[in-house]
Order: C-alpha cells, then sequence, then structure tokens
C-alpha cells in the first residue's frame, strides 16, 4: 500500500489550516509569508524554515495528496488546475493548463526537467541586465536541484515518445532523452492527475513537507488578495477564505503580518497581486511581458496501437529547431508528446460529429506530436499583458502576431513530416479547417493554406513565464536579478514570472534553481 505522506502528516500535527472550514477572521504572525506552494513557492518554504525562520505558506487551491488521486480526469481537472482546466486568454484563442492546488503545476505537470538554455542566459545578461546568470553561476544550484529532487534522463519511452524519434531518425533530425524528476516511478502515465504513487518528486512530497516538519504553517484554499503598504515596506497581506467549492469567497479573511513576502504565485496569479495592491510601479512593468510557449498539436493515426495514455507521457524531445536559426531570428519550437487522456484528448482535437467520433474511436492508434514556440527575443514577441477583471481575477491579453503564425505554420510542416516518416496512415494538424491527411503531399499543401487566425488554430500552453521581469534597470524590470521589488522593501517574487522572456523550454527546473539561488541570499539578509 502507498504511504500518504501529506495525510500522515498532517495527522502527525503538521499546522496545516483548510480556509474554507474557518468560522472566523484570523490573524497571523510570521517572519517570512510565501504565496503560492509552486515550483518557486515550494523551494523558497524550504530553504526559509531550513533556516529557523517561522514560515506561513498561502494558496489559493486545495490540498490533495496521493490517497486523492485516482488517475480519473474528471476528478483532477476541476480539483487540481485553474478554472478546471479551462482558463484561457482574454480572446480566448489560447488554453492555459495550469496548477492550482498545494504543489502548483508541479503536482500536475509531466514531469520534464530542463537546465535553462545558455542562449537564454546571455540573452538576459545582453538585454536585461542580469546579474549573475553565467551558465558556470548557475551550475551549483542547477545540480543542487536535480540531487533534491532525482532529475534524470528517463530511457524508456513509450511507443508514443518512440514515434517522436523514430520519425525524426529517419529525417536526420536529433533527439534526446528528457529528464524527469521522479523516483521509484511505476510508469503509469497518469501525471496529469496527480501521482497516486508520490514518484513525482512534486513540491507536494518533498519541499513542503520538509518546511511543515520544521514548524511551517500552510493555509490552503486562501487567496493572497492584496499586501497593505506604508510607502516603503509592505506591512500585512490580506487573504480571502474560499469556500469548499474553491470558487466562491467566503466572509472571512486572514490577515498575516510579517518581516518579509515571497510572491510566488506564478506568472498570471503574482503579477495580479500587484496589481490589486497598487504598490508602486513607476514604470508600469507589472504584468508585461508574460510569455508562453505557445503550442501547437498535429496527431496522426498509426497502423499498430500507441496507448499514449500509458507510460511516462514525456520522455523524448528535439530542440534541434530552436538552433536553426539567431535566438532573434524568426520564432523556434521545441518538439515534445503529450500524454492521451480521453477528455485531453476530445477536447484538444477538431472537428464535429462522426469526423470527431471516428477519430477518438481510433484513439488507441493516435500519435500525437506538440512543438512548444520560443516567444519573446524578438521585437514581434513582446508577449501579453496580465489584466484584472471587475471582479479582481487575473486575465491574460496575449496576442498572436504574424511573428507566431509563422512559426506555427513551420512547425506544423515539421511535425507532419516526421509522422509520415514513422509511418502514419493519415496526419490531422490540429486547426479547424483540417481534416485526415493520407499523404505528405497533401498534408503541407493544406497546411501551407490555413487562414492562420484565433479560435481557427488551435493554441495551448502550460508555461507561464514572465510579468514580474527582472533586471537591474528599474524602468524596464520590476524586480532586480536576486528577485527583489525595486519599489518594495520587503518583498521578493521567486517564480516564473520574475523570467524576461520564455525559456524555449519546460520551466519548471529553472524556477528551482533560480529560486534556491535566490532564497539562499534572502536568508542571509533575514538572519
Amino acid at each position: 500500500m502507498i504511504r500518504d505522506i501529506v495525510a500522515q502528516g498532517v495527522k502527525s500535527g503538521w499546522q496545516v489550516h483548510d480556509a474554507a472550514r474557518l468560522a472566523g477572521d484570523r490573524h497571523v504572525e510570521a517572519d517570512v509569508v510565501v504565496i503560492g506552494t509552486g515550483a518557486g513557492g515550494g523551494t523558497a518554504a524550504e530553504i526559509l524554515s531550513h533556516a529557523g525562520l517561522h514560515v506561513v505558506l498561502v494558496e489559493e487551491g486545495p490540498l490533495r495528496s496521493s490517497s486523492d488521486f485516482h488517475m480519473l480526469e474528471r476528478e483532477a481537472y476541476p480539483q487540481l488546475y485553474q478554472e478546471s482546466a479551462g482558463r484561457r486568454t482574454k480572446d480566448k484563442s489560447i488554453t492555459i493548463l495550469q496548477g492550482r492546488c498545494v504543489g502548483g503545476s508541479t503536482t500536475v505537470n509531466w514531469t520534464s526537467s530542463f537546465r535553462t538554455p545558455p542562449q537564454t542566459l546571455q540573452y538576459w545578461r545582453e538585454h536585461f541586465g542580469a546579474r549573475d546568470f553565467g551558465e558556470a553561476d548557475l551550475a551549483p544550484w542547477f545540480e543542487h536541484m536535480e540531487k533534491r529532487l532525482n532529475v534524470h534522463p528517463w530511457l524508456t519511452p513509450n511507443e508514443n515518445n518512440s514515434l517522436l524519434r523514430e520519425g525524426a531518425a529517419k529525417l536526420g533530425i536529433p533527439t534526446k532523452p528528457i529528464p524527469r524528476n521522479v523516483k521509484g516511478c511505476w510508469n503509469l502515465g497518469y501525471c496529469g492527475m496527480g501521482c497516486p504513487t508520490n514518484a513525482k518528486q512534486s513540491m507536494l512530497v518533498t519541499t513542503i513537507p520538509a518546511a511543515l516538519q520544521r514548524g511551517a504553517q500552510l493555509y490552503h484554499r486562501a487567496r493572497a488578495e492584496r499586501f497593505t503598504f506604508d510607502g516603503t515596506n509592505i506591512t500585512a497581506l490580506r487573504c480571502r477564505a474560499m469556500q469548499a467549492d474553491g470558487i466562491t469567497p467566503s466572509p472571512h479573511t486572514i490577515t498575516i503580518h510579517a518581516r518579509h513576502y515571497v510572491l510566488a504565485g506564478g506568472a498570471i496569479g503574482s503579477p495580479a497581486v500587484l496589481l490589486r495592491s497598487g504598490l508602486p510601479d513607476p514604470y508600469q512593468r507589472a504584468g508585461k511581458r508574460t510569455f508562453l510557449h505557445p503550442t501547437l498539436i498535429s496527431a496522426a493515426t498509426m497502423p499498430e496501437p500507441v496507448k499514449g495514455y500509458s507510460g511516462a507521457p514525456q520522455s523524448i524531445y528535439s530542440d534541434h529547431f530552436l538552433r536553426t536559426q539567431p535566438i532573434d531570428g524568426p520564432v523556434g519550437y521545441k518538439l515534445e508528446v503529450p500524454p492521451l487522456h480521453p477528455v485531453l484528448m476530445s477536447t484538444s482535437l477538431v472537428g464535429f460529429g462522426k469526423e470527431h467520433a471516428d477519430l477518438m474511436a481510433s484513439a488507441s492508434n493516435v500519435q500525437v506530436i506538440i512543438a512548444l514556440l520560443r516567444d519573446g527575443f524578438n521585437a514581434q514577441s513582446a508577449g501579453g499583458r496580465v489584466e484584472l477583471k471587475g471582479d479582481g481575477t487575473p486575465v491574460l491579453d496575449y496576442p498572436l502576431t504574424p511573428y507566431l503564425w509563422d512559426g506555427a505554420r513551420r512547425a506544423l510542416r515539421t511535425m507532419a513530416k516526421i509522422q509520415f516518416a514513422a509511418g502514419a496512415k493519415t496526419v490531422f494538424p490540429i486547426h479547424e479547417n483540417a481534416q485526415p491527411y493520407p499523404t505528405l503531399k497533401a498534408a503541407l499543401a493544406a497546411i501551407d493554406g490555413f487562414p492562420m487566425d484565433i479560435l481557427r488554430m488551435r493554441v495551448f500552453s502550460a508555461h507561464v513565464m514572465g510579468g514580474c521581469g527582472m533586471g537591474e534597470d528599474p524602468k524596464t524590470s520590476v524586480v532586480d536579478s536576486y528577485g527583489s521589488h525595486h519599489h518594495v522593501g520587503n518583498l521578493s517574487v521567486f517564480d516564473g514570472s520574475i523570467f524576461p522572456t520564455s525559456l524555449g523550454v519546460n520551466p519548471q527546473l529553472s524556477i528551482y534553481a533560480i529560486t534556491a539561488r535566490n532564497a539562499t541570499r534572502l536568508v542571509k539578509r533575514l538572519t
């Protein structure tokens, strides 16, 4: 029987509070408040609590653990994801998969763990003045977090991943195995619904339990609404308790007073807290230059079963098309594959009626490749902007520019070539005008003719970055190179929102390593 680490810890006396159960307002004192429990918040909480600081963690989503993970999409998406896995950009053109639970997206991601590419670090140094961001500067922090979270290449790909490798090899396109943060993985393939075996080394089963074991407190189903500011420093954080549905605010509040405040709510959530709080922002940088990896999909029907729902979701990748042009040239893209579970698959595919039903009937034989566009390195790719809706909740306005559409068309062509090289019977680019194409010639002709419009081309992303960009110039950044806010003395931002561009790789390991560096520096300052 699998031991539920979290349930046992709560039973042993961890200070865990479900805000949905509060009967009245609450006031809390701490050395440090950490807002968000994902890659940044979880890493920071462990380091700060290890130094003897009293840490309070605040999480908008619920606390769920291995006993709650039943490998069922109908349960996982409403419980563990922002907007039930239906979060979209302002014009509805991009679907964003983002965690909303204790552990954040680390609880539900597909475990891919890459270091920040050297060319990305160089670009940050040259264009944003990022300090101490050389490859050698960060190497010890990457090594530390890779050891902490058991990151290593996964050498047993499932058929879905193997077909990417085989098709690419026939075309001379190099691929590599993906490093994953797992320990004793059962290779079930249901990583996106929470790991029922605790093999995924997410914040839920690593850093957060370590922090709670050292006396940290956790308030979950508590939305961080705004800071109180005295002109120099933050004096309090006001949180709104959420009801059990996780959507409806409760009448009760939690007010937390601390020496220091760490914002780690993600690249949509963190800018939203700054905007709601009205903190000093003389150059109007908060929420600007928020980036995704806009992601395109190509499906193929194979002659033999693929069973893309089984086995490690992502284990083979190619970054060849990130290297075929300058970083600030035409948009490059990274190739990976996703898991193929029925709800995720059916809502991602296009078509209606019999056409859609026929494709789903052959689901076991479907292979899918995704292309992640690297945004933010060109004057024509300024990313998006986080805004507040009337109720104070955030929305991301993310224009899809001709620059990105050009990359999308090139990516679809590449994926079709790989899938036919791997033996596909038909290829189905995920565009509203598409149909299954039996030959490469027919597929390429169709792709070249697709109108590149929002809502016609299906675009997704699971990676949100930027919005509180770092740099040494307050005119162009929100925080400095170590995450300290330029205009607020006791506020740090420790998550992917500090990235001044997208990465070109899955972001979790970059957040772990950079946060470990920055939080360790903060410990020296506070102690």
